[in-house]
C-alpha cells in the first residue's frame, strides 16, 4: 500500500491529482456459478460500512430488493486504522456470522498478504471466511440481475434492460466527475490539480441540475442504478464534502434543483433510512488526519431540511416504477433517530 494512501486503502495522492486503485476482486457470484460462487441464499455475507457511500449503494439496492432473507449484512464501524476497517459497533469487536475482528482476514483468506486496499462493500463467502469481490461496480448490478430469483414481490427495476446504454453512460460520467470528483477535490496533491477538479465536479453537478430540472430520475419515469449513484454522494455533501474536501462553491442546499432531488430520494423508503449522518461525519473528519489533523467533528450542519416538502411529485414519475416500496428495515438494521434528521 503506498505511503500517503487516504482511507481508501491503495488510493494515493501525487501532485498532479487523486489516484483510486480500481484494481478491484473481480470474482463475481451469478445464477450460474460460472466464476464458482453461485448465489446461494444464506452463503454470503455483504459487509459494508454505513459510513462509506461506495457501501452506501449496496446497502440500499439491497433493500429496495427486498433480499435481507437471503444475504446478511455485516456492520463495519465509521473508523479505522491504517490496515482495515474493523467490526468495533459488534459485541467484543467481532462480526457475530464471521467471526473475525478486522475486515482484512476475510481479504487475506481469499488472497495471503493481500497488497491492495481492504474496502468496503465486500462479499464474503460465509463458508471459506475469503472475501469474493469487492468490485462495487459491479456488485449493485449483479444484485439486480442475478439475484433476481431471490427479490421481493414488487421490487424494483433498477437495472432495466431497454435502459442499460443510458444507465451506463451515466453513471460513467457521474462516477469520474462526482462520485470521484469529491475525492479529487478533498485531496489534490496541488492547487492546480484541485482546480481542475473543483470546475469538473461543479460543471458536471451544474449539467445534472439541468438534466433533472424537467425529469424527477436520472433516466426514465422511476428509479435505476444511476440514482443510487449519485444519491450517496449527495447526501454526504453538505455534511462533509462542502468543507472536509474543499468543494465550496455551492452548498447542496443552495443548489435547488439538485437539493430537491436529493430531499425526494432522502424521503423514499430505502434511502433515507440508510443515512447515518453521525457515523458519516465521524468517519471523514476522525480518520482523514492529514486533511483533519485535529480529528474534531463539527457539530453542523442541521439537517432537519432533509425532511422538507420537494414538489418533486409535479414531474411525474413513478419511483419504483411497476413495484412496490421496500417495508421497513429489520430490527437490527434502523439507523438510531438521533443519527439523522429529526423534525
Amino acid at each position: 500500500m503506498h505511503e500517503d494512501a487516504p482511507d481508501e486503502f491503495g488510493s494515493y495522492v501525487e501532485e498532479d491529482g487523486f489516484r483510486r486503485d480500481q484494481d478491484y476482486l473481480s470474482t463475481r457470484i451469478t445464477a450460474d456459478g460460472v466464476d464458482g460462487y453461485p448465489v446461494e441464499p444464506g452463503r454470503y455475507r455483504l459487509v459494508v460500512a454505513r459510513a462509506c457511500p461506495w457501501a452506501n449503494r449496496a446497502i440500499i439496492v439491497r433493500r429496495l430488493l427486498g433480499l435481507e432473507e437471503v444475504l446478511s449484512m455485516g456492520m463495519c464501524g465509521p473508523t479505522h486504522d491504517r490496515r482495515s476497517w474493523t467490526f468495533d459497533l459488534d459485541p467484543g469487536g467481532v462480526d457475530p456470522v464471521l467471526g473475525i475482528e478486522r475486515l482484512q482476514e476475510a481479504y487475506f483468506a481469499r488472497v495471503p498478504d493481500y497488497p491492495r486496499g481492504i474496502t468496503v462493500p465486500a462479499m464474503v463467502d460465509i463458508p471459506t471466511g475469503a472475501v469474493v469481490t469487492n468490485d462495487f461496480k459491479q456488485l449493485t448490478i449483479d444484485l439486480s440481475l442475478e439475484w433476481r430469483e431471490h427479490h421481493r414481490p414488487g421490487a424494483p427495476e433498477l437495472y432495466p434492460a431497454d435502459r442499460r446504454d443510458e444507465i451506463d453512460d451515466v453513471i460513467a460520467l457521474v462516477f469520474e466527475d462526482v462520485n470521484d470528483g469529491v475525492y479529487r477535490c478533498g485531496f489534490a496533491g496541488g492547487q492546480d490539480a484541485y482546480e481542475v477538479a473543483y470546475e469538473r465536479l461543479f460543471s458536471r453537478l451544474d449539467e445534472l441540475s439541468e438534466r433533472l430540472e424537467s425529469q424527477r430520475y436520472l433516466v426514465g419515469d422511476s428509479i435505476t442504478e444511476a440514482d443510487v449513484r449519485l444519491f450517496t454522494t449527495l447526501a454526504r455533501f453538505d455534511p462533509v464534502y462542502h468543507g472536509h474536501f474543499k468543494c465550496n462553491r455551492s452548498k447542496l442546499s443552495e443548489m435547488p434543483v439538485l437539493w430537491a432531488y436529493a430531499r425526494d430520494l432522502f424521503q423514499t423508503p430505502g434511502f433515507g433510512d440508510t443515512i447515518d449522518f453521525v457515523q458519516i461525519k465521524s468517519h471523514y473528519y476522525e480518520v482523514h488526519r492529514d486533511i483533519n489533523p485535529t480529528g474534531v467533528v463539527p457539530r453542523g450542519p442541521a439537517l432537519s431540511n432533509w425532511l422538507t416538502p420537494h414538489g418533486r411529485e409535479s414531474l411525474g414519475g413513478r419511483p419504483f416504477g411497476d413495484g412496490t416500496p421496500p417495508g421497513p428495515p429489520p430490527p437490527g438494521e434502523v439507523v438510531p433517530p438521533d443519527h439523522g434528521p429529526v423534525d
